[in-house]
C-alpha cells in the first residue's frame, strides 16, 4: 500500500508512505504526473515513511524525471532510509537524480 500527501504544488513536494511496488506503480505515477501536469515544476519526494519499492516503482521515478528534464526540472528524493537509498546507488540513479 502505499500512500501519497501533498505538500505543495510549485515546486511539486510529496511525501511517501508505505509501499509502491508493481502493483500500485502505476496509479502512483499517474497521481503525481497529474500534479506536475497542473504546475510543472521540480518534483521533491520526502520519503522518510517510504517503506519498501521495488524495480517497477524505480522505473517509475526514472520516468517521472525524464518528464521534469524534459521541462528543465529537477527530482529530488530526501529522506530515505539507508536500505532504499542503496537500491538508488546500485542503479546509479543517485547520478542522474538528486537523492538527498
Amino acid at each position: 500500500m502505499k500512500e501519497i500527501t501533498i505538500l505543495g504544488r510549485s515546486p511539486v513536494r510529496i511525501a511517501l508512505s508505505g509501499t509502491i511496488d508493481s502493483s500500485n506503480a502505476e496509479d502512483f505515477f499517474a497521481e503525481v504526473i497529474a500534479l506536475y501536469n497542473g504546475a510543472p515544476s521540480d518534483i521533491t519526494f520526502e520519503c522518510e515513511q517510504l517503506e519498501f519499492i521495488d524495480s517497477t516503482a524505480l522505473g517509475t521515478f526514472v520516468k517521472l524525471l525524464k518528464h521534469a528534464k524534459t521541462d528543465g526540472y529537477t527530482v529530488r528524493l530526501t529522506g530515505l532510509s539507508a536500505r532504499l537509498k542503496k537500491l538508488f546507488v546500485i542503479c546509479a540513479l543517485d547520478r542522474i537524480m538528486e537523492i538527498a
